[in-house]
């Protein structure tokens, strides 16, 4: 059932008007659908979202070199819908002229201000959480599920949890996976350690690089040398 607060987003994000809002409680299979309509492969980035990056420029120029791999007329550049973190990726990928689509919980119908102006297409899944694994289970959520369903490059700049549990998943598809370590923001990282009572964080790579470094960055630039040749 909607909610008065998730209607009031609603209102705001049309009024907006810089989103085609696709659905506003889809299921993996409807936006799987969506995807595979527009006819292009979809590359979708993951990484930090909130907690940032300590260089921000450093990972913006990794995504340049990822998506000047790729044509704009076959492929879309899929994250998660929102603007911060990763979510910064979305202006320059407009700006090479890629067709932009955000896959997302319902969750974020709760900060509509985080949602970035520059996504063409958003699907919001029905949700109760932001993704990852569902509780006590190897299942992943709805958005989760959409985003390995509708994806067929992963590609990962640092991540945490969730950017790890898909990214395996697109990996146990056979789908193709890139990896390049980053470090989250450490102030911010610091601060929410102190906020959920834990200790300082001794390590800012996330999640996803002990088990995603194993792939050799030697191996990922000669994969992208092998794209831009074709």
């Amino acid at each position: 059932m909607i909610t008065l607060r998730q209607l009031i987003t609603r209102l705001k994000l049309q009024l907006r008007g810089k989103n085609r809002i696709v659905g506003w409680s889809m299921t993996p299979e409807q936006a799987s659908a969506f995807i595979r309509g527009l006819g292009k492969t979809m590359l979708t980035f993951y990484g930090f979202s909130g907690l940032g990056y300590e260089n921000e420029q450093e990972m913006l120029r990794i995504a340049r070199d990822v998506l000047a791999a790729y044509s704009p007329q076959t492929t879309i550049v899929n994250i998660g819908a929102t603007s911060v973190g990763i979510g910064a990726i979305y202006p320059l990928a407009k700006s090479m002229g890629f067709t932009t689509v955000g896959i997302v919980s319902t969750q974020a119908l709760k900060h509509p201000e985080g949602i970035s102006d520059a996504v063409d297409y958003i699907c919001f899944i029905e949700d109760a959480q932001w993704g990852g694994k569902l509780p006590g289970s190897d299942e992943l959520s709805p958005t989760s599920r959409a985003m390995v369903e509708c994806s067929d490059i992963l590609v990962g700049i640092g991540g945490g949890d969730i950017s790890l549990d898909e990214m395996l998943a697109g990996h146990a598809q056979g789908k193709e996976i890139l990896y390049f370590p980053a470090d989250m923001n450490h102030e911010r990282a610091r601060r929410q350690a102190e906020r959920r009572g834990l200790p300082p964080p001794t390590s800012f790579k996330g999640d996803a690089h002990e088990t995603l470094s194993t792939i050799r960055k030697s191996d990922l630039q000669k994969r992208l040398k092998q794209l831009k040749d074709k």
